[in-house]
């Protein structure tokens, strides 16, 4: 059930993050589902690759450069996911940005569940 919670969440920030910067297009809440679907799948097992083979440079940039990486998985995504486009590389550095504001502070709402 969490992670369903959590899919969901990812897919309204995509929603609100497409909807303030005007070089992101979703069109609708199908693609959003997608997309987060697809960016979770590309997070977890092509980031980190992606993060280790530039550690180097993400060093020398005072880790700066990951906002690089996640800028081209947007556009990856974007490619992937029918429903979204980003009209260039810097709108996706944007969104990938904002996108992390918003789901932190819409995960910041979820009420953590007792231990039992």
């Amino acid at each position: 059930m969490k992670i369903l919670i959590h899919w969901l969440v990812a897919a309204v920030a995509i929603l609100i993050s497409a909807y303030v910067l005007p070089g992101v297009h979703v069109t609708g809440l199908v693609a959003a589902l997608v997309l987060a679907l697809v960016l979770g799948i590309i997070n977890a097992f092509l980031r980190p690759l992606l993060v280790v083979l530039t550690l180097p440079v993400t060093i020398l940039t005072l880790g700066l450069f990951v906002f690089v990486i996640n800028g081209f998985l947007v556009m990856l995504a974007a490619s992937i996911v029918p429903g979204f486009t980003v009209d260039s590389f810097w709108w996706a550095l944007v969104f990938g940005i904002v996108l992390a504001i918003v789901s932190a502070v819409l995960h910041s709402f979820e009420k953590e569940a007792p231990v039992v």
